[in-house]
């Protein structure tokens, strides 16, 4: 049988500190406490009895002089405790605490020709002020607990704040927001003291503002040079042009494509990185739409509408997003290749050996293809970018039956009824 699973609350640094301080409170007053007991207790205890051994000598004195006892003393009186009875009998002294009546008694006794002279003193005080010492320890220690647990728990909640803070500003970035930063106080004035939080935080921002530069100068390279490529290949086509049919032209103009390609791929990733794209969004039918990006793709690919839908976006980036998909199946996959309207959902599936691995785990990667046909590994990362772009979700998944799945959802336009407009 499995055991429960604890509480998540449970594994907080704060719940953790807390256990920590109650637990160290909690043995820091028992210690406490019982050194405080048994120091009063055997002080009392001891002051009880010097006095009680007084009072036996003054009545062993007048025993002795055949004066009449007084009433707490006698010679084997009625309610001495049999152990200290049978220690006077022995020829010794010794006390004894014990009910008598119901009352605290402390009891002295000593010998009287082989009996027990015994005398009795009301005890009922000295056990009231130890029982009052032990619930003013008790008491204290609890305020001394409840008081040091609310302190440590400011103290640690103000830690556990500060790296809340600083987790949620590294998940920021790691989903892109590069501006993110945690901007400790602590780490803005050198001269100030700095704890391990601060100094977290410090490098964390360091690391978040090295990493943006870096980014940024690898983005303002790639638009760079991939602008400065269009003025060369532009002539370059125009040259291409001007060269006599044959093949060895139809290899420099297909290769002339291809760069420009690529040089325009490179342009919108600059610009995706950058994230600067603006959205032009209108509604728009998803099946008609489907069956225009096949019609201008010029392959041979199935169009199933199982159920139109209506979808409010940007339909170049949709359709630029869908295009990529119809090619990246016909170059890397096999055929058919079947585009379905679901609903705002739309799927581009192929028969081919599937996406690979590294693919499915993290998403296209650019420059990187495993299938060996033609391609530089850009399409898919381009339709994953413009997707972000206009708010949906493309998801690669690996089809049931074989080959693979891009499933594209789309955010669904809701008409409003007449009563609601009008609300």
């Amino acid at each position: 049988m499995r055991a429960p699973r604890r509480p998540a609350w449970t594994a907080t640094l704060t719940w953790k500190a807390a256990m920590f301080i109650a637990v160290m409170c909690c043995a820091l007053a028992a210690l406490l406490g019982v050194l405080v007991h048994v120091s009063v207790t055997g002080q009392t205890v001891s002051d009880s009895r010097d006095k009680a051994l007084t009072r036996l000598g003054e009545v062993s004195g007048l025993y002795e002089a055949g004066e009449p006892l007084p009433r707490f003393a006698g010679v084997d009186p009625p309610g001495l405790p049999p152990s200290l009875r049978a220690l006077a009998v022995r020829g010794e002294r010794g006390t004894l605490v014990t009910e008598y009546e119901g009352r605290p008694t402390m009891w002295a006794a000593g010998p009287a020709d082989g009996r027990a002279l015994a005398v009795r003193l009301d005890y009922t005080q000295s056990a009231e002020t130890i029982d009052a010492l032990d619930r003013s320890i008790l008491g204290s220690s609890v305020l001394a607990i409840g008081a040091t647990l609310l302190v440590g728990a400011f103290a640690v909640t103000r830690v556990t704040r500060r790296l809340h803070l600083t987790a949620q500003v590294a998940r920021r970035i790691s989903a892109g927001d590069l501006d993110a930063r945690v901007d400790d106080p602590r780490t803005k004035d050198p001269s100030r003291p700095q704890d391990e939080v601060a100094t977290v935080s410090g490098a964390l921002d360091t690391m978040a503002s090295s990493l943006q530069r870096k980014l940024q100068t690898e983005q303002r390279f790639t638009a760079d040079v991939a602008h400065e490529l269009r003025t060369p290949l532009t002539g370059l086509s125009a040259a291409a042009e001007l060269l006599p049919e044959g093949r060895p032209s139809e290899l420099v103009r297909d290769r002339v494509r291809a760069m420009r390609g690529l040089t325009e791929d490179l342009l919108e990733i600059s610009r995706l990185d950058a994230r600067t794209e603006t959205v032009d969004l209108a509604v728009h039918e998803l099946g008609p739409l489907a069956e225009r990006v096949v019609r201008a793709s010029g392959t041979d690919t199935e169009v199933r509408v199982v159920r139109d839908a209506t979808v409010e976006t940007d339909r170049r980036r949709v359709e630029r997003v869908l295009g990529n998909l119809v090619a990246n199946a016909h170059k890397h996959g096999a055929p058919p290749v079947v585009v379905t309207v679901d609903g705002p959902v739309v799927s581009v599936r192929d028969h081919g050996p599937g996406y690979p691995a590294y693919l499915l785990e993290s998403g296209p990667q650019r420059f990187r293809t495993e299938s060996g046909g033609k391609g530089h590994g850009l399409g898919l990362t381009i339709a994953v970018g413009q997707a972000e772009v206009i708010g949906a979700e493309l998801v690669f998944a690996a089809a049931p039956d074989g080959g693979a799945e891009a499933r594209l959802r789309l955010p669904e336009y809701v008409r409003l009824a007449p009563s609601d407009a009008e609300e």
